[in-house]
């Protein structure tokens, strides 16, 4: 018979947390893939204008909006990633035995992203973005890995600190 634990509450929150800002990404994503040609342009126009102000200011840029379009995607799938790995961690203690699922469902948001804008006016679709995605998707599964790397790391840490005042 398997005698079960009960969950710890912060582990719960942890994965409420984790989920919602993995469903919002996603819904983020596909909304920004939702938006006709002239929407999506003045958006880019706007954040381009922006990040050339702030680098302005330092003596750097100016940005192109084509490059501002690929760092976007490069960055919302980042954290498409990042959510990925984390809600894994927060349902597994294996989460690099099971790191194919995030990897598989980061490549499927690509496609599907890329396939949603087929079908928007104005908007077209390009492997070379599955592949940025996906870049963007592999990216933010190692921060989230090293992130958690880190906190194992300072967790072995302090029980190797309590064993010695243990002595």
């Amino acid at each position: 018979m398997q005698s079960h634990t009960r969950t710890p509450w912060y582990l719960i929150l942890f994965r409420v947390l984790f989920t919602a800002a993995l469903a919002a990404t996603v819904y983020f994503i596909f909304s920004n893939s939702l938006e006709i040609a002239r929407e999506s342009s003045a958006r880019s126009q706007q954040v381009m204008e922006l990040l050339n102000s702030l680098l302005g200011r330092v003596g750097l840029g100016p940005l192109s909006e084509h490059f501002v379009r690929k760092l976007a995607h490069f960055c919302e799938f980042s954290l498409l990633g990042f959510w990925f790995m984390l809600c894994l961690r927060v349902y597994t203690r294996h989460f690099v035995r099971h790191v194919s699922w995030p990897l598989f469902f980061g490549l499927l948001t690509a496609v599907i992203d890329e396939t949603i804008q087929l079908y928007v006016p104005g908007r077209s679709s390009s492997v070379k973005d599955v592949l940025l995605d996906f870049s963007g998707v592999l990216t933010g599964l190692f921060i989230a890995l090293l992130i958690l790397l880190f906190f194992r790391l300072c967790r072995l840490a302090l029980r190797g600190l309590e064993r010695e005042n243990e002595e």
